[in-house]
């Protein structure tokens, strides 16, 4: 089966309306399979390369960079019998609250009433994990701002999300110890909450660094300075293929 990670945006919250909001689909067979992420710009971008709307995202945090877009997900799900109830949302169990709080009690979702917000989707709260189409993938937390309230994704053997956080070398000796891809945020600066080129640098080992894909970052010179110090950076749009994941399938 052919599997890969397709990047919808790269950019931090300043660069998103250049580079896209920072999020990415894994595909498979050439079909959007799981979107990671869902910001301001990222509805417009799958719908621009799918021709369609996402049948599930996985939420790493919320800040709106990365959850922005899931109110015009709303609106275009919950009026679609279809879709409506349909469109799963995998959300880490520590979030769920303050989800529900930003998105789905204010303003109401719609000025005539008659609606909640869940109504448009099926939640999905996860702690360590949860099964996808028959295939399990791994949670994890990371470091972006309090404690729980950032987390990354792991497709066994097949690739690694860090989502927004500063290095955690010891989730990824655990997480990506079979040679997965790992997409981590970086940027050529790093900040109390996400991760530069120094830190990279620094924390990881050279093996880990030879598996990283970058992306997060401030701007197109940025991602060709990281790129002049020999690491992958991801462009908006750009397919990695990734290897077959290497358990949890449903035989």
């Amino acid at each position: 089966m052919n599997w890969a990670l397709r990047f919808l945006g790269v950019g931090n919250s300043l660069a998103a309306p250049v580079l896209g909001s920072a999020s990415a689909v894994i595909e498979r067979a050439g079909q959007p399979w799981l979107l990671i992420d869902c910001g301001q710009e990222t509805l417009s971008a799958f719908e621009a390369q799918y021709a369609g709307l996402p049948d599930a995202v996985f939420i790493t945090h919320l800040h709106m960079d990365h959850i922005g877009g899931l109110e015009r997900l709303f609106i275009k799900t919950y009026f679609d019998p279809s879709r409506r109830g349909r469109t799963v949302l995998y959300v880490p169990s520590a979030l769920v609250p303050a989800m529900h709080a930003r998105l789905a009690d204010y303003p109401g979702v719609l000025a005539e009433g008659g609606a909640n917000w869940w109504d448009a989707f099926r939640l999905v709260p996860v702690s360590k994990g949860f099964w996808h189409d028959g295939i399990h993938l791994e949670v994890f937390p990371v470091r972006h701002h309090l404690p729980d309230s950032a987390f990354g994704l792991r497709l066994p053997g097949s690739v690694v999300w860090t989502g927004d956080t500063r290095p955690v070398p010891e989730q990824l000796e655990r997480f990506a110890g079979n040679g997965e891809l790992i997409a981590h945020d970086c940027a050529l600066h790093g900040n109390p909450s996400h991760t530069g080129l120094a830190d990279v640098q620094r924390e990881y080992s050279a093996l880990l660094q030879k598996q990283l894909c970058l992306y997060h970052y401030a701007s197109t010179d940025d991602a060709d300075a990281m790129r002049a110090q020999g690491f992958v950076v991801a462009e908006q749009l750009q397919r990695f293929s990734i290897a077959e994941p290497s358990s949890g399938l449903v035989q």
